[in-house]
């Protein structure tokens, strides 16, 4: 498929992808890689490359009109009137009366009741292509593939075959469609060795109980509370450790100002009286210590959370709405397909009536019950087309969200991690601080000198230093 043309259905603004492709609808594209995944490399015409999703774009090649073969007809001379033969993408003849836009893989003659399995749309589709040569939308393959088609043909406008094949290339779980694990073809994660939110939770998991269902995207919810709870229990907890210091700077202080045993002198008082003031100088150091705390480590988490909740509930209402979009379409899809089915049954009645006996009565039933098969069959694949858009819409979202969710995850633990490490930095400068309060402690202790003490007390407090002698007669 590299190297062909596609036409955009809709805008992209390319800002689901890192390299993303903005364009709008109607313009066309290159595609230069189709990888699994759903995301394709195209080339606008202004020279500008990048990754737009599979689904907002069409393929525009076109079916190759049928050559003549040896015993086939010659420029459709002996077609009835009004038909003309085509060649499908996958080599396979079809016919297309140029009148009704009926379409068949049956060769049509002249005779009544004939052909016998055509489908009229007002938009025929052959093996997924439409007889414009636009492709029928449909979703891709690895993450939103439809049913493929089997080695078996299919009639032509026939949306339903598919779902009668003994094997099929999807399952639909929950409202969403997952490639069949029999024919699942091979899936390249979108961030390969990473274990990205982004590539392991598309599926649905029972609760722990084993009675409900829960989303991927709700487990990854799940875990994104838990942090939040987490990180309000770790400002609790700073929170207490706030309080602690405080109350000893508190304590420290009042200590600090006690007058026992201030009577002491001399360089032992001197030592005392550094200790009582280093009391002081502690405490102080443990109130900046607190407030640091409070303004570095605890306002942070407790500002971070508040942001995280906001966060976590916009994603939570906007995914949860689509997916609920996205269930509304395939009930519209189920619908439309048991209608589908009723009417080919309807019509494949008549057509047995037809061949019982032949009646004017019996052929325009005929032609009423495929007119209503065939209004049946656009039916559903306008519904199949909206789910497809509705999946495909839903499938960028839990990508866009889940690589957001996953970017918020690494921010929260970055950003405990950072305040941890201020935490015990913190710790650190205040035991430093203390340390150095208790050094002019230490060095005064070592300078304490009972001699020098008793001479300088003796010098200020001496009487005299003449002696007494003995008595004389």
């Amino acid at each position: 498929m590299s190297g062909s043309r596609c036409q955009t259905l809709y805008p992209f603004s390319g800002e689901r992808h890192r390299q993303g492709l903005r364009f709008a609808a109607g313009e066309l594209i290159t595609v230069l890689q189709v990888p699994d995944g759903g995301w394709w490399e195209g080339q606008k015409e202004d020279g500008l490359r990048g990754w737009f999703p599979a689904s907002y774009v069409q393929l525009l090649e076109k079916p190759r009109k049928a050559t003549t073969q040896p015993g086939e007809d010659t420029l459709n001379g002996h077609l009835p009137p009004g038909w003309q033969s085509y060649m499908s993408p996958q080599g396979r003849r079809y016919y297309v009366n140029t009148f009704t836009n009926e379409t068949t893989w049956e060769r049509p003659s002249s005779m009544p009741g004939t052909p016998k399995s055509p489908v009229t749309q007002k938009n025929p589709a052959v093996n997924g292509y439409h007889i414009s040569g636009t492709p029928v939308h449909q979703l891709d393959s690895g993450h939103r593939s439809l049913r493929k088609a089997s080695g078996e043909p299919q009639t032509p406008g026939s949306p339903a075959a598919p779902r009668r094949q003994s094997k099929e290339s999807s399952l639909t779980i929950n409202c969403v469609t997952f490639p069949h694990p029999d024919v699942m073809p091979e899936q390249q994660l979108l961030k390969p060795s990473e274990w990205s939110y982004c590539d392991y939770f598309w599926a649905d998991k029972k609760d722990s109980q084993g009675n409900n269902t829960v989303s991927g995207f709700e487990i990854l919810l799940q875990k994104q509370l838990k942090g939040k709870q987490t990180q309000k229990e770790m400002a609790e907890f700073v929170r207490e450790r706030i309080k602690i210091e405080e109350e000893y700077a508190k304590n420290l202080s009042k200590l600090s100002q006690n007058s026992l045993a201030a009577q002491e002198e001399g360089t032992l008082g001197e030592a005392w009286a550094q200790l009582k003031k280093s009391l002081a100088d502690e405490a102080e150091v443990h109130l900046k210590f607190s407030s640091k705390l409070q303004s570095e480590v605890e306002k942070p988490l407790l500002n971070f959370r508040e942001n995280f909740k906001k966060d976590m509930k916009k994603c939570d209402h906007h995914i949860a709405d689509l997916r609920k979009q996205l269930a509304s379409r395939y009930a519209a899809v189920e619908k439309a397909r048991k209608a589908l089915t009723e009417r080919q049954k309807d019509l494949e009645a008549k057509t047995q009536q037809l061949e019982v006996k032949l009646s004017n009565k019996t052929e325009e039933e005929i032609k009423k019950a495929r007119r209503k098969s065939t209004q049946a069959g656009d039916d559903l694949m306008r519904c199949v087309d909206l789910y497809n858009q509705a999946q495909s819409k839903w499938f960028e979202e839990m990508v866009t969200t889940t690589l957001e969710l996953e970017r918020l995850e690494v921010e929260r633990v970055e950003m405990i991690r950072q305040h941890l490490c201020q935490y015990t930095q913190l710790r650190h400068e205040t035991d430093m601080f203390n340390q150095s309060t208790v050094e002019l402690v230490d060095q005064l202790l070592r300078k304490v000198d009972p001699a020098k003490d008793r001479e300088l007390w003796v010098k200020e407090h001496k009487t005299g230093d003449i002696r007494p002698v003995d008595m004389e007669i």
